[in-house]
C-alpha cells in the first residue's frame, strides 16, 4: 500500500520527468520512514510473540489496536509526501500532515508497548518461555513512546526536524534487543498478580 504513493509521482507534459522525480523526495523520504517502522514492528512483534505458546482475548485485542495503527501508516505517509514542501508547506500544512504522522506513532507505541507490559505481567497465563524480563529492557522498549510525542510536539514548529527523530526512532527500536528466553536476569518486572 506504501508504494501506490509513489506510483503518484509523474511529469506533467510541461515538466522534466528527471526534475519531477527529484523534487519528490519527501515522498522517498516519508516512504522509507514508514516502511522501516512497519519492518522493524513485525520483526519485533514476531521475536515478542515467540516468547508465548497461548495467547488470550485480552492480548488479542491489544494486538488488534496495534495493527490498526499500521494499517493506518499508509495515510500520514501520504499527507506528509504531498505537504511537506513547497506551497503547501508554506501554509502550514507541513505541521499538521507530520503532526498526524506522529499521532499515528504514538498510538501505535501505545498499542506495542501495552503488548509487551500484558506479556510481561501474564507470563505464566500465556506459557511464557521466559520467567523473568529484564526492566532495562522493558524501559528501552517503551522508552521510544517519549521520543514520538517529542517528535510530534517538534513536528509543530519543524516539521522536517520531526521525521528525522522519527527515522530515528526506527533505528532505536531496530536496536533493542528483546531478553533471549533462555538467559536468566536478575532485574525482573514484578510478578504476575
Amino acid at each position: 500500500m506504501l508504494v501506490f504513493n509513489l506510483l503518484k509521482i509523474g511529469a506533467s507534459p510541461s515538466r522534466d520527468l528527471a526534475d519531477t522525480l527529484v523534487r519528490a523526495w519527501p515522498s522517498y523520504t516519508a516512504y522509507v520512514v514508514s516502511f522501516m517502522t512497519i519492518g522493524i514492528m513485525w520483526m519485533n512483534h514476531h521475536a515478542m510473540l515467540s516468547r508465548i505458546s497461548k495467547v488470550d482475548s485480552r492480548l488479542l485485542a491489544l494486538n488488534l489496536f496495534l495493527l490498526m495503527g499500521v494499517v493506518a501508516i499508509p495515510f500520514p505517509t501520504a499527507l506528509v509526501a504531498e505537504h511537506l514542501h513547497g506551497p503547501a508547506a508554506a501554509n502550514g500544512q507541513a505541521q499538521t500532515a507530520v503532526v498526524t504522522y506522529g499521532l499515528v506513532m504514538i498510538a501505535i507505541a501505545i498499542g506495542y508497548a501495552s503488548i509487551w507490559l500484558y506479556m510481561a505481567g501474564h507470563q505464566a497465563k500465556l506459557g511464557a518461555r521466559q520467567v523473568r524480563v529484564p526492566r532495562l529492557t522493558t524501559l528501552r522498549f517503551t522508552g521510544g513512546n517519549v521520543g514520538y510525542l517529542g517528535g510530534t510536539l517538534i513536528a509543530l514548529v519543524a516539521p522536517q526536524v520531526a521525521l528525522v527523530i522519527f527515522g530515528l526512532l526506527a533505528l532505536y527500536y531496530l536496536s533493542v534487543p528483546l531478553p533471549d528466553p533462555d538467559v536468566p536476569d536478575d532485574r525482573e518486572l514484578p510478578e504476575e498478580s
